[in-house]
Parts: C-alpha cells; sequence; structure tokens
C-alpha cells in the first residue's frame, strides 16, 4: 500500500455478554460472544487528527507506536463504535483491537492477532472478540485455553437492565466468587449443540447473579424460556442481557417474543436483535473494493476482508 495516500478501515465486533465465565484449573476464564455489531476504525491521509478515540483507544495506539519503534503516526485516525460503554459489549476491547490493528496496518508492520492480545491485556482484562472463532482464555494474562470453530451462531435480543460497571473493577470482585464451583459439565456442553449451550449460559448467567445482581434475571429466564428462547447470555462486569433463540425460529417469531418479552418487563430496554457471529479482525480497503452508493450518494461498504 501507498502509504502517501491511506484510505482503509478496521473493524472489530462486540458482545453481548459472555457465554461462561468463571475459574477452572487454577484460573479465571472467559467463553467470547462475539455479535454483529461493530467498533470501526478508519485511517486517512485526508485529515491529520484523532476522531472518537477514548482513554484506552488512545493507550492502544501509543501501546502500539511503542512496539514498533515509533512516535508519531502520520494519518488520520476516527473511531466510532456501535457498542455502548460500561455495559458489557466489550466496547474498549473492541476499541483497543481496532486502533492496533489500524495503526500497525497502515505503518506496513501489521501486528499479528496475538501481538494485539498481548498488548490489550496490558490495558485490562479483555473480552478478546477480535479473536478468530469463539474462544475461552484467561482474560486477565491473555492465555488460549480453548478454541470453539463449530459452535452455532445463534440470533438473540438484547436488553439492558440498566446504569454501567466499572467493568474492569468487576472482573476482580468476580473472579474472587467463583472459584468453589465446578465448570466441567457446563464446558463440556459447550460442544454439544444450541440447546446445550445455551443452558450453560444461563447458569453461568445465574452464577453471576450472585456477584453483579440483575434483580429481574431469574424470572425474565423463565419468562423468555416460556416464549421459546434456549438461555441467554449475561455480562459478567456489565448490564445487559442477551436472550439466545433457536435457529429454527423464524424471525417474525422472535420479534413477537422479544415484545411479549418487553412488556412484562418495563424496567428493561431493548436494543434490538443481532446474531452471534465468529470473533475476528477485518479490514476494508477502499482502492481494492467496489463500492456502491446509497440512495442519498454515500459510499457505504461492500466487502470485508479477514485482517491478516
Amino acid at each position: 500500500m501507498d502509504v502517501r495516500k491511506m484510505d482503509f478501515c478496521v473493524r472489530v465486533p462486540g458482545s453481548c455478554g459472555e457465554l461462561l465465565q468463571g475459574w477452572q484449573y487454577g484460573e479465571p476464564f472467559l467463553v467470547t460472544c462475539p455479535i454483529a455489531r461493530y467498533t470501526t476504525v478508519s485511517v486517512s491521509s485526508a485529515f491529520q487528527e484523532r476522531r472518537g478515540l477514548g482513554f484506552k483507544a488512545e493507550r492502544a495506539l501509543q501501546l502500539t507506536l511503542s512496539a514498533l519503534g515509533r512516535r508519531h503516526f502520520p494519518y488520520g485516525l476516527q473511531l466510532q463504535s456501535e457498542l455502548p460503554q460500561s455495559k458489557g459489549m466489550a466496547s474498549s476491547s473492541a476499541d483497543i483491537a481496532a486502533v492496533a490493528a489500524a495503526v500497525s496496518f497502515a505503518l506496513q508492520r501489521p501486528l499479528t492477532v496475538r501481538q494485539i492480545l498481548s498488548l490489550a491485556v496490558q490495558i485490562e482484562p479483555t473480552d478478546a472478540v477480535f479473536l478468530r472463532d469463539i474462544v475461552r482464555l484467561n482474560q486477565v494474562t491473555g492465555r488460549i485455553l480453548a478454541v470453539y470453530r463449530d459452535l452455532p451462531y445463534l440470533r438473540l435480543s438484547i436488553f439492558d437492565t440498566g446504569g454501567t460497571v466499572d467493568t474492569e473493577a468487576c472482573y476482580h470482585t468476580a473472579a474472587l466468587q467463583k472459584r468453589n464451583r465446578d465448570w466441567r459439565p457446563y464446558l463440556l456442553k459447550m460442544r454439544q449443540g444450541e440447546r446445550e449451550m445455551a443452558a450453560a449460559a444461563a447458569q453461568s448467567a445465574v452464577w453471576q447473579d450472585e456477584v453483579l445482581p440483575k434483580p429481574c434475571l431469574r424470572s425474565f429466564l423463565k419468562k423468555a424460556r416460556s416464549l421459546g428462547a434456549l438461555g441467554l447470555t449475561a455480562a459478567h462486569s456489565g448490564t445487559v442481557l442477551g436472550v439466545l433463540w433457536p435457529s429454527y425460529m423464524e424471525k417474525s417469531a422472535i420479534a413477537a417474543a422479544a415484545a411479549a418479552l418487553q412488556r412484562s418487563f418495563p424496567e428493561l430496554t431493548h436494543l434490538g436483535l443481532t446474531a452471534m457471529r465468529p470473533g475476528g479482525i477485518e479490514i476494508f480497503i477502499e482502492a481494492n473494493e467496489e463500492k456502491k452508493e446509497d440512495k442519498d450518494g454515500r459510499r457505504s461498504f461492500r466487502a470485508w476482508r479477514q485482517y491478516l
């Protein structure tokens, strides 16, 4: 790529909490739950300033430059996100990874995903939604414990229980209270189909409720199951819940069930329907990809490819 003219984007999915989070074999772990909502970082030679970067994204920029032996980033950098902060939707992890990938790619020394993981845990415990597929990892050290390449990617309805959570502080509190659970049966369920996976996620959410209470969780789970849900995910250090729907359930039926849940729990905020997806980092280079315009003449992205 000609570094004198730069125009590309990187995106990283967020999450709806975690499928599991606990403590096993002497260390903490979480199982990622990436979804089709994103942080996007744009790099351009058309402007020089940095736009939309929060503290952790700025920290990622500085660590990336340091790792590459650079002091200055010569291009404009803009971060946009569909992920609300402090809700347990991996907004910080997505921001950190997207910035690190974009900056290193622009400087023609792209960091590997493992290098980005090592950088991320220097800033905070990581949700690691930027790792390919779905993974189980030690969120504090970054050690990858398992990779799940064949899990079902279910649709889920996101509900917010309200408020915000200091996610980093919550990680440490939760870890201390999960050491006495036996997670082995639930780790096995992860590989036994969508019903078992959703049941394991729901049990993890219920156990986590002892650490970070969501007052309606048990009644919400019961009502969701009565409407056809398989289970739910929870932000173990955040405020969102994700209702997991079976793969055979029609979108119209899901919409009706989600509306019924909203009526039954008006104190919650329905944030819409999305879907689980594999984790990873994706890149779009305008010069190399076909573009199209919408009805207002704005260019829209047509294709993304896997970073590295």
